[in-house]
């Protein structure tokens, strides 16, 4: 088959690869996906870069999540068949080497959930980590009906879907931006309030639409770099969902802040999650599917060959949805 591949990390077009590989075959409880399209993540460009942690396999196949069609099934596997449509998330993780940037990949039928049939390929790619963290940092306890929730980074990947996900939810939904672009995809996902934190006063817009109560839940892209702001904008009894912190990755916990507000911290990485909760996230985001018209930003296509660039375009940061490659092309 063909494939993109790297044997050491550092710069996109110096180590990325282009090639033949052999094709996998599923092993017991695994399907083999045809894969058509493959969605780039921000973390897999950090593997890639070396950003993240040292190489973990002699070589690796880069990007996680993808779409295709199961053509075919490990020993085992009841819950789907040959010719299925699918779309499936964590590729490159959970000690896999081999991700979704190649023609084929044989990965355990729990990563793997039908695709819909109104759903193209692309945008069955941009589903995967983006949309299960999104669920995960909304749904992880409990249900979010008439609650608020603030969404940080609500045009970006994880943060679009869940301005959606939290209005399907019946949460009202605070979604923070950094430009007029980026606030018209959050309203365009449902948020009900827009603000831009660049010019501004987040607490004060925030304070003024809870009635001065805060927010019960925050989804948060940079747990770090927003925790001084986000404190003043939350209610007593209150969640933060964390599932980055770039901005700064060891920051210091105002713990003290935290208790007195009763204010619970949820770390996640989708790896490290329950399988139920997992399994529960999948199968909401099917329902949802089904239950109407979704967007799925699809922010620019490249060809399987052209991985490299891909990869480029996910580290320019300017994107609006998820850089896609075409697996099969």
């Amino acid at each position: 088959m063909k494939a993109v591949w790297y044997e050491r990390t550092g710069p996109a077009g110096d180590v990325l690869a282009y090639g033949e590989m052999p094709t996998p075959v599923a092993g017991p409880g695994e399907v083999r996906v045809r894969l058509q399209a493959s969605g780039v993540n921000p973390a897999d460009v950090g593997r890639r870069a070396g950003s993240y942690r040292a190489m973990e396999f002699p070589r690796v196949v880069p990007n996680s999540d993808g779409a295709g069609i199961v053509d075919q099934l490990g020993d085992g596997v009841t819950r789907l068949s040959v010719g299925q449509r699918v779309w499936l998330y964590n590729g490159q993780r959970n000690g896999r080497a081999f991700g979704t940037a190649a023609e084929y990949i044989a990965l355990a039928e729990r990563l793997v959930t039908p695709l819909p049939d109104s759903m193209s390929f692309a945008a069955g790619a941009t589903l995967g980590i983006p949309c299960m963290t999104a669920w995960c940092s909304l749904f992880g306890d409990g249900p979010i009906a008439d609650q608020t929730v603030l969404v940080t980074g609500g045009a970006g990947a994880v943060g679009h879907y869940a301005v959606q996900l939290a209005k399907s939810g019946g949460a009202r939904v605070v979604a923070t931006v950094s430009s007029a672009a980026k606030a018209e995809q959050a309203r365009l996902a449902g948020a009900d309030l827009v603000v831009n934190y660049r010019t501004e006063d987040v607490v004060a817009k925030v304070m003024a639409f809870t009635g001065q109560r805060g927010v019960d839940r925050v989804v948060d892209v940079d747990f770090g770099g927003n925790i001084a702001t986000t404190l003043k904008a939350m209610a007593t009894n209150s969640t933060i969902a964390v599932y980055a912190t770039n901005g700064d990755r060891t920051p210091v916990v105002p713990m003290r802040d935290l208790m007195e507000k009763c204010i619970a911290v949820r770390a996640l990485m989708l790896f490290a999650l329950p399988p139920p909760l997992l399994a529960a996230a999948q199968s909401d985001i099917s329902k949802w599917l089904a239950a109407g018209q979704r967007i799925h930003n699809v922010a620019a296509q490249f060809a399987l060959s052209q991985t490299a660039q891909a990869h480029l375009a996910v580290e320019k940061g300017d994107k609006l949805g998820t850089v896609i490659v075409d697996c099969a092309r």
